[in-house]
């Protein structure tokens, strides 16, 4: 009999299945892939497991009043996990159904900044028998391999030693191109991913399919900012997350007018379904993420397992502070390349109190802008290194809210500078 999982391996583990189903079942959807959408499913078993195994565990700890009080926080943030995890799975399920998804919808997001693969190494490859840091993916192809599976076990937080074998099933998120480079690597035929007709006629269609992809965006943003709250006990974070999930419901009724203007234009108005399951789903994974936020909007500290198990999970969210006279003041994202350098995502900027979502990879950084970012916990030390903040690892503070300063939001995700 294996012995029983500590309540913190058990949230580290659900944590970073939820976050990998999120990725995939998006990326079913849109590249039209029925095996990724089945790892979804596969994932979800998986949570279904640690999350069972959790409950029992908290109900055995829990031997006083006190201790229930302190572990419901614990239980809730499961739940919210749950959520997450079951709309992840909603979403891949449309793939699975062929319920109806636009070609405009998959042609928005193949060519979007980062995507997300899976790919299973075959006979004739070029990566078995070589380690993760022999192999140098994301110098080689700007890949990052965020998970594996070999045969029925799932591996995150993959260690550079870790030698890959001929048969395992790679997780990667990176560039378009980056994904065919690897696929040729693996002994995988490149997928021969047509380019989207040029045709600058916005239709109502084109309108709701960008509010779909708005939607997804502000899912993923919302689900970062959330751990990232949780993690920094940062109530300022955990009212932007509800801005989100406000902003989220007005994308959500948005969309639902331009489908139905859209239906008026198709043979098949059915074929329209998918968005509307996608953008549903979508909204459940916001609602999720503010859920997770409610256990830190009380005075008392939310059990120390939570920050523990944040902290330790495959990707990890930090901050850092820009300083005047670092590498990144007055430089662009791009200008670094912080994501292939660091590994680091930023999922937003703080401007005094103004909030940048989804900064593309030309958005100028300034020295006194906060940088929230979702990535491994060295990549995180590195992202400090090149902004200039000097904190000592694990010391991540608590930035408060100032009530005499006015906080806007900017929900032009990914926007130009302005």
């Amino acid at each position: 009999m294996q012995p029983r999982r500590t309540v913190k391996e058990l949230l580290v583990a659900a944590k970073d299945a939820a976050e990998l189903m999120v990725d995939l079942a998006y990326a079913a959807v849109f590249f039209g892939d029925d095996s990724m959408a089945r790892e979804v499913l596969r994932l979800e078993d998986r949570i279904d497991d640690s999350l069972d195994e959790l409950r029992v565990t908290c109900m055995l700890a829990a031997r006083t009043p006190a201790d229930a009080d302190a572990l419901a926080g614990v239980l809730g943030l499961a739940m919210s996990i749950e959520g997450i995890a079951d709309s992840a799975e909603d979403i891949a399920r449309v793939q699975l159904k062929d319920i109806g998804v636009p070609p405009q919808l998959r042609d928005d997001l193949r060519y979007a900044e980062e995507v997300t693969g899976r790919i299973r190494i075959r006979d004739g490859n070029q990566l078995a028998g070589s380690s993760l840091r022999e192999l140098e993916l994301p110098a080689r192809t700007g890949m990052w391999l965020i998970a594996l599976r070999r045969d029925v076990d799932w591996v995150y937080g993959l260690d550079p030693e870790e030698v890959l074998r001929t048969g395992d099933v790679l997780f990667l998120q990176g560039p378009e191109e980056g994904m065919d480079a690897l696929r040729e690597l693996a002994g995988v035929p490149p997928r021969g991913v047509t380019e989207p007709t040029d045709d600058d006629r916005l239709t109502d269609l084109d309108r709701a399919v960008d509010l779909v992809v708005e939607l997804k965006n502000v899912s993923e943003v919302a689900v970062g900012l959330a751990y990232a709250a949780i993690l920094l006990r940062d109530r300022s974070l955990a009212a932007e997350v509800s801005a989100i999930e406000d902003a989220s419901d007005d994308l959500f009724h948005g969309l639902e007018g331009w489908v139905l203007r859209a239906a008026r234009d198709l043979e098949d108005p059915a074929a329209l379904r998918g968005l509307l399951h996608i953008a549903a789903a979508s909204e459940r994974i916001v609602d999720s993420a503010q859920s997770m936020t409610r256990v830190i909007e009380t005075d008392d500290a939310p059990h120390p397992i939570i920050a523990a198990a944040l902290s330790e999970t495959d990707e990890i969210t930090a901050d850092a502070f820009v300083a005047a006279g670092s590498a990144l003041d007055g430089a662009s994202l791009g200008d670094h390349q912080v994501h292939t350098n660091t590994g680091m995502e930023i999922l937003a900027i703080d401007r005094g109190g103004h909030w940048i979502y989804r900064p593309r990879s030309r958005r100028a950084i300034r020295a006194g802008d906060r940088l929230l970012a979702l990535g491994p916990e060295e990549g995180a030390l590195r992202l400090r290194e090149l902004a200039g903040d000097h904190r000592p690892e694990g010391d991540e503070g608590e930035w408060v809210m100032d009530p005499d300063e006015s906080y806007d939001t900017e929900w032009a995700l990914g926007d130009d500078d302005r």
